[in-house]
């Protein structure tokens, strides 16, 4: 995947140097939302992909779905799969919301809670979403920031394991391999509205209530990041939006999207 305009937009999956970066251990004192407490040497033995995200955040519901199908493809062959929630807007830090997030997503792999950021630090990462593949022995294979690198990383996984098999299937366009997507409009912080170029438009809401977007009304019946615009290629447009009363809008995010 190549975002034209900004090369540091995206870093691509990275391979480590072998033998020099070992995995942090998780935190005493992280709370689990699905699980028992987890440590980090109880994995030896097992490859570990440990995935960054915020329930809050576009991005992070993009990668989501495939760090899912990975544990339900591997799981049984000896992949632990662990997302750690950092959370990067004000409704994130709300354990509920997290715990209501997991549910309502179906989340069903480890779901660790770094609402202090201990473990970001200690991993030096650089933001959402972010993942690092573990070998057995606890040595860093390969990590990627950002969205896509899937292939890459579904390969990694198989390699790690000894196991050869047909990869997830992009889920969108803008997943495809070498997808040519196009810098969006920075991210705005409250309840923005203006013109904007973009793939998708993204708010995050908190409360319950009604929403405005470009004069159609929308329930919002829970706390998180909702789509209000999707565009098949990158798009110029005009966002107009109002949040009823019991509604805060914290943020609107920009997705890249295809070059028309």
């Amino acid at each position: 995947m190549a975002i034209s305009g900004s090369p540091s937009a995206t870093f691509g999956d990275v391979r480590a140097p072998v033998d020099h970066i070992h995995a942090p251990a998780f935190p005493r004192a992280m709370r689990w939302v699905n699980v028992a407490s987890l440590r980090m040497d109880q994995q030896r033995g097992r490859p570990v992909l440990i995935e960054f995200f915020d329930v809050c955040r576009a991005h992070s519901l993009r990668t989501l779905p495939y760090v899912q199908a990975w544990h339900e493809r591997y799981a049984e062959d000896g992949l632990r799969v662990v997302s750690i929630h950092a959370p990067g807007h004000a409704p994130a830090l709300d354990e509920d919301v997290v715990r209501a997030s997991v549910e309502r997503l179906g989340i069903e792999h480890a779901v660790g809670l770094d609402h202090d950021f201990h473990l970001w630090h200690d991993f030096g990462n650089k933001g959402w979403p972010a993942r690092y593949l573990f070998t057995g022995e606890s040595r860093l294979l390969e990590y990627h920031y950002g969205v896509g690198g899937y292939e890459e990383t579904e390969l990694a996984i198989q390699e790690l394991l000894g196991i050869e098999r047909d990869v997830v299937a992009p889920l969108r366009p803008q997943d495809e391999p070498g997808a040519d997507l196009v810098v969006p409009t920075p991210d705005q912080e409250g309840a923005w509205s203006g013109p904007y170029e973009a793939g998708a438009v993204w708010a995050v809401l908190e409360g319950a209530g009604t929403v405005t977007v470009n004069g159609e009304t929308r329930e919002i019946g829970w706390t998180g990041v909702h789509a209000l615009l999707e565009h098949r290629v990158h798009t110029e447009g005009v966002l107009e939006l109002e949040p009823g009363p019991g509604v805060v809008c914290h943020a609107v995010q920009f997705e890249p999207g295809l070059r028309g």
